[in-house]
């Protein structure tokens, strides 16, 4: 069956692309129909409502009913704690113990990293279940795919690591932080500090959100193209090579599922780390 996602029009190609691009009718075989390819239309959707100017969309949507998933499960499962947990908090307990446990406490220890658990459990949680979103029928769209919501998430992580940088070093120890200031480096310490000074203020917000963007978005084109093909191919002689393209979209589902999870684990793995380099000592 067609991939719900590619039905949105981009607005900015030309009307025959359009029509090749959503033409449903259209086959391998057919007159004038060439492979309706996935490209940026396939991330562009046509607002639900518009309130004031402001476009509220399919993804927006998602990102909302997201937000109330996390925090509807989460208190759903701890909201009346019991001693002797049902099966709703021990899933609950599994997964904030997973984040607590796997990832903060191995990252920055238990005395430092507790105060820390409830933000990163959020963020795994949300991250996941914004990419998960790409298998889910209906949806069937990851939301980390738009750049805003990755680069939201990595500045509240970027935020969180500076300030807490100065609060524990002060100004001074928060130059020697990002700089990488070490007095054995001799003669070449200028230019580490230069280095370490954009890596860490400029380039590491961007690729901690883009990470995330890049490998949702690049899944979604993959899936989308099998899913594509398999309805384009399903005609004459070439419908052996639709169901090979069928099976390839099984797989590649397959394959999504462990990387959604992955890279939600990725996220939060360098957001503690980062927070580990703001509390530890400058030597």
């Amino acid at each position: 069956m067609p991939y719900p996602c590619v039905t949105p029009k981009e607005p900015a190609v030309s009307a025959d692309q359009t029509q090749l691009a959503f033409d449903w009718s259209c086959r391998i075989m057919s007159d004038g129909c060439g492979f309706p390819a996935p490209g940026l239309h396939s991330f562009l959707f046509k607002p639900i409502a518009t309130v004031g100017g402001f476009e509220f969309n399919k993804v927006m949507l998602l990102a909302i009913i997201t937000s109330i998933l996390v925090i509807g499960f989460f208190y759903a499962a701890f909201g009346k704690a019991k001693v002797v947990p049902g099966k709703l908090q021990m899933v609950g307990e599994a997964g904030y113990d997973f984040v607590r446990r796997g990832i903060v406490y191995e990252t920055l220890g238990k005395k430092e990293g507790e105060k820390y658990v409830p933000l990163m459990v959020s963020l795994f949680f949300f991250i996941w279940i914004m990419n998960i979103w790409s298998v889910i029928p209906l949806a069937q769209f990851p939301v980390s795919s738009i750049i805003a919501f990755p680069a939201v998430l990595a500045a509240i992580v970027y935020v969180t690591w500076v300030s807490l940088t100065f609060k524990r070093h002060g100004f001074v120890g928060f130059f020697k932080n990002v700089t990488g200031y070490d007095k054995s480096l001799g003669p070449v310490l200028p230019l580490v500090m230069v280095i370490e000074f954009f890596s860490n203020l400029l380039v590491r917000p961007f690729t901690h959100a883009v990470r995330l963007f890049a490998n949702m978005f690049a899944g979604h084109l993959m899936l989308v193209m099998f899913t594509v093909a398999s309805w384009y191919l399903l005609n004459s002689w070439m419908i052996p090579a639709a169901g090979v393209s069928f099976v390839m979209t099984i797989a590649m589902i397959g394959f999504e599922l462990f990387v959604q999870a992955v890279q939600a684990y990725v996220f939060v793995l360098l957001a503690s780390t980062y927070i580990q380099g703001a509390l530890a000592e400058h030597h």
